[in-house]
């Protein structure tokens, strides 16, 4: 395997996680400043606070997106590895 061949998968791969998990973190990130300015405001310090509302936020957008996951995934491995695992 040449080596440009294998960092380019590499590359692609790299892309292909950053864009599917990219949803996920942003609802995360979303989810975890709008609870910690709610926290700051109201000076409520509850643990379970913070992590109740991540959990539905992550669960939720991760039902929303998972045919967009799905579908990115399938395609990089249709589209790149099993051309390359196959020889072609």
């Amino acid at each position: 395997m040449d080596e440009m061949l294998f960092f380019d998968t590499l590359r692609q791969g790299l892309w292909v996680a950053v864009i599917t998990s990219t949803p996920i973190l942003a609802a995360a990130l979303i989810s975890g400043v709008v609870v910690g300015l709610f926290q700051a405001l109201t000076s409520i310090q509850e643990m379970t606070l913070t992590f109740v509302p991540k959990l539905l936020a992550i669960v939720a957008v991760f039902w929303v997106s998972m045919g967009f996951m799905s579908q990115t995934l399938t395609s990089y491995f249709t589209d790149t590895l099993i051309p390359m695992i196959a020889g072609m």
